[in-house]
């Protein structure tokens, strides 16, 4: 079954109460097969796994109902999976996991985000529940919304600066947290598209990364944007960033028109001039962001494909260059240096210039469409996807 999706907004809304089906196997079947399957765990179900198969014996699948997981956090030893139905903590070693969601402390059981903040304290940015912060002493969530500074109670990621700062991505603008004090309301910042002077192109606020030189770069609906040193700068597709609809449009394979169903993506159209597209094709519109060791700013674009940006000029690749597809939702830069791009048809391995390892559901991953990438004790790629997780050996 092909799944539509209109906008990556709704891709991810996906919010569904209840429990889980976080079950461990080995197979190579359709992953849409688990549509059809019930959630039928609650969170204190035994995980149950199944033997390897001789077809697929590199990839383990988790199965996890019809949700979506959108962020993936691998540590040393424990998975933190983000996902449409709540926050699942995994421990390979034992098989043993936990599930947090609106029954014990979550706001809400949409999660886009999972990352270490320190020693003890997990961040979570929720879908409509704000900031929650994991105490792992405590065994209890500190909750901070819109009353405490936040921009928007819908927090999509969350970076962590080296001199402790905190900045929160938010669609309505991005949030600086001095010194990390969540709890100080002096702390607070929010830059916005009217507060920046459209130094920040858009308030919609996808992705956050850290630059080599200390600057931040943030992923947003109308383009890219770098702060540095109290200074705003942006590029979009004017300056080149994704590629021309001309180049993709008969790649594309979302026939959906986002503007026949939002009033916000109706206004965003004409905002930036695609009054003539009439398909799933916005390439200022960054849905996933990466800055890699070097110092290059790599975008992925609703529909515009990958976008690689020293700081000076853009270079485009598309499906005519071996990508999978030109909607792009996750970059990951494994341990090795090589980059891994998400997309709406599967996974593609980046290496000095070549697109390689491409895979798909034929080749044992859970599903194609792609939302979240980490690694793990630089031995397994973890990859979420709707409906699962898929663990590759790499």
């Amino acid at each position: 079954m092909k799944l539509q999706y209109w906008l990556p907004a709704v891709i991810v809304a996906i919010v569904a109460a209840g429990g889980w089906y976080w079950n461990e196997n080995r197979q190579s079947t359709d992953p849409d097969s688990a549509r059809g399957s019930a959630p039928a765990a609650a969170a204190t179900e035994t995980v149950s796994a199944a033997p390897a198969t001789e077809q697929n014996p590199k990839f383990t699948h988790f199965r996890i109902g019809n949700r979506n997981v959108k962020s993936i956090h691998a540590e040393s030893d424990l998975i933190w999976v983000g996902t449409s139905g709540g926050l699942i903590r995994y421990d390979p070693a034992s098989d043993d996991y936990r599930l947090f969601d609106v029954r014990n402390g979550l706001l809400a059981n949409g999660v886009f985000h999972v990352s270490r903040w320190q020693p003890g304290k997990v961040l979570v940015g929720t879908y409509g529940g704000g900031l929650a912060v994991y105490d792992e002493s405590s065994d209890k969530f500190d909750i901070f919304n819109v009353p405490e500074g936040l921009a928007d109670a819908f927090v999509y990621d969350v970076l962590v600066m080296p001199d402790g700062d905190l900045w929160i991505a938010t669609w309505s603008g991005a949030n600086r947290v001095k010194g990390g004090r969540l709890a100080d309301p002096d702390a607070w910042e929010t830059y916005t598209v009217e507060n920046t002077g459209g130094g920040l192109p858009n308030d919609w606020v996808y992705g956050l990364d850290l630059g080599k030189n200390g600057e931040v770069w943030l992923a947003t609906e109308g383009g890219l944007a770098r702060f540095q040193d109290g200074n705003w700068d942006n590029w979009n597709h004017a300056d080149g960033q994704g590629a021309p609809y001309e180049m993709v449009k008969a790649d594309n394979t979302f026939d959906t028109d986002p503007a026949t169903m939002s009033d916000h993506h109706a206004r965003q159209k004409v905002e930036m001039g695609l009054q003539t597209v009439d398909t799933a094709y916005n390439p200022n519109y960054i849905v996933a962001l990466e800055v890699d060791r070097d110092g290059i700013v790599w975008v992925g674009t609703w529909g515009g494909g990958l976008a690689r940006f020293d700081g000076q000029k853009f270079t485009n690749y598309t499906v005519q260059d071996g990508m999978p597809s030109n909607h792009v939702f996750m970059i990951h830069e494994d341990s090795k240096e090589s980059l891994w791009i998400g997309t709406a048809d599967g996974v593609v391995q980046f290496n000095d210039g070549r697109f390689e390892k491409r895979l798909a559901t034929h080749d044992g991953l859970f599903s194609n469409t792609v939302f979240s990438m980490d690694t793990h004790q630089d031995k397994f790629l973890w990859v979420g996807s709707f409906g699962g997780v898929t663990r590759l050996q790499m």
